[in-house]
């Protein structure tokens, strides 16, 4: 087999970020379901955004939170993702450019204008996030590119994409690409109410087209409707080569058949924002896996780079990821 251009190729939903600190009052005065991901019209996230605390905008987007600590890992990565070509889509080109990771899709040339999410931050940690999806309902089949797939280790997508029908069609010819030039597939579940949403079709996905799933412990007891964790666990055993499941503070679990591998989480001492925690233990989990460490080395990668993000707000990483992980690991 030809050896891989990219280590991770990321799908997702190509956005700017707009992080702003508020309070529960706020979200219970504009009636915002706490610790959720809602879709929202153009002229809904500009009230909420006008009535909204002072902002920090940054290039955002589940996958391309991932690719982009990937890049901090030292990852060779890739990103595919609908933008418009506008000022902050522009502005997000440039970003994930200047980190590092290929970034060829082409822009919109008419529809709506490049997406944003409002990340509301509490004082706990919690991220509430009032997504407007702009340019990403425009990616399609026609932006997958064979090449590209074919040329990377591992092709991963995040579940928030999986709305628009034009983009499931460009995950399943992905993945289709994926698999015959040999290679691996991965998919996060993003947010419990994505799976609600697409809960069938989700578990079809994990089923015949998933290799290696992400998921936090609400989302996997959703896919499969249970009441415990250990119920969930066992449910997604044998339906994926692995299943990387976080759990907060209790840090995250690897099933890989009959193989279960338990991994703390790293110490933070203080949690500042979630915001793309997930995106960090992915980027972490797959550094390690694509290098050929061992899963349980692999989760612990994720766990370092988790605890990084979590410690800040913003959804990237502040401090050379590549280099932490080598201090933590002791190599």
């Amino acid at each position: 087999m030809v050896q891989p251009r990219f280590d991770v190729l990321g799908i997702g939903n190509a956005m700017v970020d707009v992080i702003a600190q508020t309070s529960d009052a706020f979200l219970a005065e504009n009636n915002l379901l706490k610790g959720a991901m809602s879709l929202v019209d153009a002229d809904t996230s500009q009230r909420l955004y006008d009535k909204s605390g002072p902002g920090m905008e940054c290039s955002g987007g589940s996958a391309g939170n991932t690719v982009s600590c990937l890049a901090s890992l030292g990852a060779r990565a890739a990103f595919v993702g609908k933008v418009f070509d506008d000022q902050l889509g522009r502005v997000f080109a440039h970003d994930i450019r200047a980190l590092g990771v290929h970034f060829e899709t082409t822009p919109a040339l008419s529809g709506p204008p490049t997406a944003t999410c409002l990340v509301l931050v509490t004082a706990d940690a919690e991220r509430t996030m009032q997504t407007f999806l702009g340019a990403c309902i425009g990616l399609g089949p026609d932006d997958i590119v064979e090449d590209e797939i074919a040329a990377a280790a591992v092709t991963y997508m995040e579940g928030y994409l999986w709305d628009p029908e034009d983009a499931k069609a460009a995950f399943l010819k992905a993945a289709g690409i994926a698999h015959g030039a040999g290679r691996e597939v991965s998919l996060s579940l993003s947010d419990p109410f994505c799976v609600d949403r697409h809960r069938d079709e989700f578990r079809d996905l994990v089923s015949n087209h998933v290799d290696i799933l992400f998921a936090n412990e609400d989302e996997i007891m959703s896919l499969y409707q249970v009441a415990s964790f250990d119920e969930a666990l066992q449910a997604v055993r044998n339906e994926c080569k692995i299943a990387a499941l976080t759990r907060s503070e209790k840090g995250s679990v690897i099933i890989a058949g009959d193989d279960v591998h338990i991994v703390d989480a790293e110490t933070v001492d203080r949690v500042v924002d979630t915001t793309g925690a997930g995106d960090a233990y992915a980027a972490g989990f797959l550094h390690g896996y694509t290098a050929g460490r061992d899963l349980a080395t692999a989760a612990r990668i994720g766990s370092i780079c988790a605890a990084e993000v979590i410690s800040h707000i913003g959804a990237r990483a502040q401090v050379n990821l590549k280099h932490l992980v080598a201090e933590k690991l002791g190599a």
